[in-house]
C-alpha cells in the first residue's frame, strides 16, 4: 500500500456537508491516510421534494446541501478519524480567519487546503440572455472570492508543509448554459497558475482538479442516460475518483507538481 506521507497532517476541506459529495469522499480519503480533517460547510437552502430524495436527482442533492456535516462526520468517526466541523461562510474574510483560528486551536497547524465549496444558480438565470447581477455576484463571491480568501489565509499562516488543491469543472473553458459558473471556475484555474508561481518559493504547491460529470447525488437516471454517451470511458465519475487525485496532489509524492489543472473526467470535455 502506498504511503502518501499524510499521517497527522491537517487538511481543511470546504463544501463538506453532502455525504455523497467530493468533499466527503476527500475527507474519508485523507482520514484513511491518518490525516486530521476540518470540514467547513454552509447550509444552502433550496426547495426540494422530500418524497423524491430516496433516489439520485436534484431533490436529493438539494436536501444534502441544506443539511449539516453530521452524516459525514459520523462516517469519519466510524474509522476513528480525528475531525472538526465548522459551519461558516468562506465569502466573508472575518469568517475565514475564524476558520483557521479554530483549526489551529485544535490542531496547531494547517497543512492542506482543498477549495471544494462552490455555488451556482438553480433557476436557469446563468445564460447570457438571462444573467442577473445577483447571480454574478453570488457565484463569484463563493467560487472565486471565497477560494481566494481561504488561500490567502493559508499562505499567511503557512507552516513547513503546504498543499493547495482547487476544484474546478472540466467544462470551465466553455460552459454554455452556465456561463457565470463556468467563468468562475476558469478564473480559479487561472488563479491556480498565478498563485503557484508566487508561492513556490515557500515549498507550497497549488494545483487544480477539474471533475467531469460526477455522481454526487444530483444526476438522475434520465440525465445519466444523456450524459454517459459523452464520456469516452463510458460511465459517470465517482467522488472517490476525484478524491484519489486530490489525495495524490496533497501527498509527498506530488512535491514537484504545481500550477496544473488535471481533468478527472473519463475523457469528457477534453
Amino acid at each position: 500500500m502506498a504511503d502518501y506521507g499524510l499521517q497527522n497532517k491537517v487538511a481543511i476541506i470546504t463544501g463538506a456537508n453532502n455525504p455523497q459529495g467530493i468533499g466527503a469522499a476527500t475527507a474519508m480519503a485523507f482520514a484513511r491516510e491518518g490525516a486530521k480533517v476540518v470540514l467547513v460547510y454552509k447550509k444552502i437552502k433550496r426547495p426540494f421534494d422530500k418524497s423524491k430524495t430516496a433516489e439520485n436527482g436534484v431533490d436529493r442533492y438539494y436536501e444534502a446541501n441544506a443539511g449539516n456535516a453530521d452524516k459525514v462526520a459520523a462516517k469519519l468517526r466510524e474509522i476513528n478519524a480525528d475531525c472538526l466541523l465548522l459551519e461558516s461562510d468562506i465569502s466573508d474574510e472575518n469568517a475565514v480567519k475564524e476558520i483557521y483560528s479554530a483549526a489551529e486551536e485544535k490542531y496547531g497547524k494547517v497543512d492542506i487546503l482543498v477549495n471544494n465549496a462552490a455555488t451556482d444558480d438553480e433557476n436557469g438565470f446563468d445564460t447570457i440572455e438571462k444573467i442577473t447581477q445577483r447571480v454574478i455576484d453570488d457565484t463569484f463571491a463563493v467560487n472565486v472570492r471565497g477560494s481566494l480568501l481561504m488561500t490567502r489565509e493559508f499562505i499567511n499562516r503557512r507552516g513547513d508543509y503546504g498543499r493547495i488543491i482547487n476544484i474546478s469543472t472540466d467544462a470551465a473553458q466553455a460552459f454554455a448554459g452556465q456561463i457565470t459558473y463556468g467563468a468562475s471556475k476558469a478564473t480559479l484555474e487561472a488563479l491556480t497558475r498565478s498563485i503557484a508561481l508566487e508561492v513556490g518559493k515557500y515549498g507550497i504547491t497549488v494545483n487544480c482538479v477539474a471533475p467531469g460529470p460526477t455522481q454526487t447525488g444530483w444526476i438522475d437516471k434520465d440525465l445519466e442516460k444523456a450524459v454517459v454517451p459523452l464520456i469516452p470511458m463510458g460511465k459517470l465519475i465517482g467522488p472517490d475518483d476525484i478524491a484519489d487525485t486530490i489525495l495524490f496532489l496533497a501527498s509527498e509524492k506530488a512535491k514537484m507538481l504545481t500550477g496544473q489543472v488535471i481533468k478527472v473526467s473519463g475523457g469528457h470535455a477534453l
